[in-house]
């Protein structure tokens, strides 16, 4: 069997509840496993609050996570030391939601994207500029930009110049945290076929957060499905829109509306709102609102389980759609 290019194994993360940050710990993330084949996209989906960008993070070690392990390429990266993880970080990039608040107003677009480089100490003056200038052309952005400002770009444009950032360390593995959603409808589209052209192109391997569930299916491979720290379901992308088994998962595919007046939605609406993640319900984290929960769910988590094959569920029910 291949290693995957990315695993990570009971990672959970804790804010608060220390000397240092009084008050109560919040359980942000609790035994997060799964797994990220070289070459593949895959998607974390769930309401705000469920964890999608702090697993994102984390994994990169931007924030560092409690417990558990983060395995690229078999080497357990919450281990390394600085200088070790340096060196990781070349293989590794970020892509953040907001382009325009994750560029400095003071630095030209040649700055930006060169300063990775400085960094890492890679090339010199004129092999770092050739870099990002090739970076430009690569999110179809002109090398004139070199010399520019982020604020004489458009949104658009500003989220190519963070995708052109990332990629000039040549990474093999990028974290795309809502890249698209603070951009306009009408540029969404073109960034996301950036972004899967450049994925296949490049052969780069991808975990894509998002919100939009349209939007994971068309660039995800596999989707892990999230709900307050915890993981609910984890599944091809094709699979699980086609035949969700959490019932978390298909009160979400619910909410996609549908193009076709011919197709007559069953909304499932949730009941309330997600609990505090400093106050999880006990045992299933999603029973408080799941309309098929049983007695036995307020017991103890699910385990997250294989329910078909190839296809993990965290749901203790025995009648889940086959």
């Amino acid at each position: 069997m291949t290693q995957p290019f990315l695993s990570v194994r009971n990672m959970s993360k804790h804010f608060g509840g220390s000397a240092f940050s009084p008050g109560p710990t919040v359980k942000a993330l609790q035994d997060i496993s799964f797994d990220i084949p070289r070459g593949q996209v895959v998607g974390l989906v769930g309401e705000s609050g469920s964890g999608k960008t702090t697993i994102g993070r984390s994994v990169l070690r931007l924030v560092e996570p409690t417990s558990g392990e983060v395995l690229i390429d078999g080497t357990d990266i919450t281990k390394l030391g600085a200088s070790d993880l340096r060196r990781q970080r070349r293989r590794m990039q970020y892509i953040f939601q907001d382009p325009f608040a994750s560029l400095s107003p003071r630095m030209t677009i040649g700055q930006i994207l060169t300063e990775g480089l400085d960094i890492q100490g890679i090339g010199t003056k004129a092999e770092r500029r050739a870099r990002a200038e090739k970076a430009l052309t690569q999110v179809e952005l002109p090398a004139d930009a070199f010399e520019r400002y982020p604020h004489e770009f458009s949104g658009g444009q500003r989220q190519r110049i963070g995708i052109a950032r990332a990629l000039t360390l040549e990474p093999e593995f990028i974290v795309a945290d809502e890249p698209v959603s603070a951009l306009d409808v009408s540029i969404q589209a073109q960034v996301i076929n950036l972004l899967r052209d450049l994925q296949i192109r490049l052969g780069l391997t991808m975990l894509f957060i998002s919100h939009d569930l349209a939007v994971v299916e068309y660039i995800c491979d596999t989707v892990i499905v999230l709900y307050l720290g915890r993981i609910m379901e984890i599944a091809p992308a094709a699979e699980l829109y086609a035949n969700p088994q959490h019932p978390y998962t298909r009160a979400l595919l619910s909410a996609i509306p549908s193009l076709d007046p011919l197709v007559k939605q069953q909304r499932q609406v949730l009941q309330g709102d997600i609990p505090s993640p400093a106050n999880p319900p006990s045992g299933c984290v999603f029973r408080t609102r799941c309309p098929v929960a049983l007695p036995a769910c307020a017991e103890a988590p699910p385990p997250l389980r294989e329910t078909l094959p190839g296809r993990k569920t965290a749901c203790i029910r025995d009648d889940l759609p086959a």
